[in-house]
């Protein structure tokens, strides 16, 4: 019987150290709060792109439940925002970076939804449009598509 629970705590840790080698949305990033009016002039927020969690390789669940594109990204494991977006119905919000190497851009919604882009803002900069955004919380990583680390800037951004 000990050896029993012995492994069956194995796995529990072996699960949980899975688990902490990918995005999280359960924890935290830099915290915000605007709404659909608030973004309609762009906020523009410095970060450093990139993390060491293989999204195709480590993250699976996520990976498999994408609304959008799939494809190579390292993030890290905290989101690096983590906004509350009140009274974004009407609204578009774009999701962009612009940075100094080919980024990724992994964000959470709050209808539970994950988005991923590598290269749709142009010059190997990823971009995100959602078309119909919740209110809510939303999570965003700034990642990179081969791992590396590089100086960025995040633009959100609304539209009628």
């Amino acid at each position: 019987m000990l050896k029993l629970i012995t492994c069956a705590a194995a796995a529990l840790l072996a699960g949980a150290t899975v688990a902490a080698a990918c995005p999280d949305w359960r924890q935290n990033g830099a915290v915000g709060r605007f709404s659909g009016a608030d973004l309609w002039e762009p906020r523009l927020f410095d970060i450093t792109a990139g993390g060491t969690n293989n999204l195709r390789m480590q993250c699976g669940s996520i990976y498999k439940s994408l609304k959008s594109d799939r494809g190579d990204g390292y993030f890290p494991t905290p989101p690096d925002f983590t906004i509350e977006t009140p009274g974004m119905s009407g609204y578009t919000l774009e999701i962009a970076v612009v940075s100094e190497c080919d980024s990724a851009l992994l964000v959470n919604t709050p209808a539970g939804n994950w988005y991923y882009d590598d290269d749709d803002n142009g010059n190997l900069d990823a971009k995100i449009t959602l078309t119909s955004p919740s209110s809510g919380i939303l999570d965003i990583w700034v990642g990179t598509h081969d791992g590396q680390f590089c100086d960025a800037e995040l633009r959100l951004e609304t539209f009628r």
